[in-house]
């Protein structure tokens, strides 16, 4: 199981823990042990490819986001912030996010290619828009701009 953003996770565990960041170090281990989760899933070990690492980074920023804002709403304002934090050494492993006027425009680009004029066709707009921008958008976003468009 090797891809590039697996390799630099694990030299990075490697610096964060010669260096004594034990911040880091639990943050870098415990997306490793997600990775490596995720390739024992199901009945056989699989070789995860570079996008399969990046998707369930992806996962782990948007259950750390989650997490942040339910300590928040509670008050637990120091486990918030340590929910951010963590999100965050994780994102800087992530491809950077689209612009919203990056985003606005893939999206009528997309609602233009595919003909869409209703909400009926938003299904097909965010498979194309999805697929277009895959990891460098977030999903809330893109379907609130598909949504907008259609509807417009």
């Amino acid at each position: 199981m090797s891809s590039a953003t697996l390799d630099r996770l694990t030299s990075d565990l490697t610096t964060a823990m010669k260096a004594r960041d034990t911040f880091r170090t639990g943050t870098i281990r415990q997306v490793v042990a997600a990775v490596r989760a995720e390739a024992k899933a199901g009945p056989v070990e699989k070789d995860l490819t570079d996008d399969d690492v990046l998707r369930v980074l992806a996962r782990e920023v948007k259950k750390r986001r989650e997490s942040a804002q339910i300590y928040a709403d509670a008050g637990a304002d120091e486990r918030a912030a340590n929910e951010t934090a963590e999100a965050d050494v994780i994102e800087a492993y992530l491809p950077t996010q689209l612009s919203d006027d990056e985003l606005a425009a893939l999206v009528r680009d997309v609602v233009a290619e595919t003909g869409a004029t209703t909400l009926r066709d938003m299904g097909g707009v965010m498979k194309e828009a999805t697929a277009r921008a895959g990891l460098s958008a977030d999903g809330k976003k893109l379907s609130a701009l598909v949504r907008a468009a259609l509807a417009g």
